[in-house]
């Protein structure tokens, strides 16, 4: 009898492949990894490829603009009045350009003009002047003239006036070569917004920085090519209350070049319950107008100055001296009845705590404006200061 074998019944599970030799297993492994870290390069190299490649088409202001929607600047938390602090005016920005220029004289050295700028939605107005004859070109290759934002003392707002006041004194510098920008702070003759002062709002000195901003792209007006202004030349002058906004200015904006002071006054604030001020011509804002209110406000919140006050502390520029490489000259005549020469020399008490090149000149006489034979050699010395 003869026994028929039958085949098994395969069923799909009985192809299982063998189990793999560990020796195999961990080759396999290896492969695999490299394989990922391959790919993983590949993709990088792609990706930086295609970032330099879009690099080239971007310019720098647009790469740091990306740069801090992405990474922005820490701020502080907003707390009333914040705008009158050094922090505050040193981390807000400053972009302003200026209008049309209407020519409105010009002589063998120098064409003036009336033109204005924006200042935070205010037109602010001033009187420009600008050297004749070819941009000059600084022996490092730097092209450009040197420039002033020269800030008006305290005047009456109502009797503030463009074309009067202070003009002397911005032939002076125009003459010897200088870009000059007399702005009329907020409130005065006709441009726009309310006269804050200086001592107790940033509000001039933001529009003194907007200035500089402005000042930074001009262009040649006959010509229309530009910037022709040294942007690493630019500098300041203020008299009297506007000593305490240029130099405010100056710490706020540290790439300024030079500041001139004329008679200035409150730096440390302590100065200013020490020498005071005396200016018969002073005419407090009226009761019902913003300013007024503003004030009241603030001392209604934080009291009178001190130096035990948090908020009080952050007002002074002399707090904030660190990393500013400017210099400052201060003019003074030991005469002046309206300030004291004290604040003067109170300054360079502090800045000879710090690196920042100084100096203060002292006249016998001059007053408060340093007239007559003062006038010019203080004016010579500014000019020259400003062309160095």
């Amino acid at each position: 009898m003869s026994v028929t074998s039958q085949a098994p019944d395969l069923q799909p599970e009985a192809f299982i492949s063998p189990e793999l030799h560990p020796i195999q297993k961990k080759k396999n492994r290896l492969v695999l990894i490299f394989g990922v870290i391959l790919l993983a390069v590949l993709i990088g190299v792609a990706y930086l490829l295609m970032v330099r490649s879009e690099l080239r088409n971007i310019h720098l202001p647009d790469i740091e603009r990306r740069i801090a929607e992405v990474f922005p600047t820490p701020t502080e938390t907003p707390f009333p009045f914040m705008e009158l602090t050094m922090p505050y005016l040193r981390s807000r920005k400053y972009d302003s350009n200026l209008g049309d220029l209407e020519l409105i004289s010009e002589n063998e050295s120098y064409s003036s003009y009336l033109t204005s700028y924006e200042s935070d939605g205010y037109r602010v107005n001033g009187m420009l002047t600008i050297p004749k004859g070819p941009v000059p070109r600084n022996p490092d290759g730097a092209a450009g003239f040197p420039a002033v934002v020269f800030v008006h003392g305290y005047i009456p707002p109502a009797q503030y006036r463009t074309l009067v006041n202070y003009t002397s004194y911005v032939d002076f510098l125009a003459r010897r070569g200088l870009v000059v920008f007399k702005i009329d702070l907020r409130g005065h003759d006709q441009s726009e917004g309310d006269p804050g002062g200086s001592y107790y709002s940033g509000d001039y000195v933001i529009d003194t920085l907007n200035a500089v901003a402005a000042v930074k792209i001009l262009k040649d007006p006959s010509t229309g090519f530009g910037p022709i202004v040294n942007t690493g030349r630019i500098g300041l002058w203020g008299h009297s209350m506007a000593g305490n906004v240029v130099f405010r200015s100056f710490v706020a904006m540290p790439e300024i070049h030079k500041v001139v002071i004329w008679a200035g006054a409150v730096y440390t604030y302590e100065d200013f319950s020490q020498y005071r001020i005396s200016d018969a011509s002073y005419q407090p804002p009226p009761a019902d107008s913003q300013s007024r209110r503003k004030r009241d406000e603030l001392f209604n919140l934080y009291g009178q100055f001190s130096t035990e006050s948090e908020f009080w502390r952050k007002v002074p520029a002399t707090n904030y001296l660190d990393g500013i490489t400017g210099s400052v000259e201060v003019h003074h005549a030991a005469d002046d009845p309206v300030v004291s020469i004290g604040y003067s020399r109170n300054l360079m008490s502090v800045l000879d705590q710090t690196g920042i090149p100084h100096e203060l000149f002292e006249y016998q006489s001059g007053g408060h404006n340093l007239t007559g034979p003062s006038f010019t050699q203080a004016m010579q010395r500014s000019a020259d200061f400003f062309k160095e």
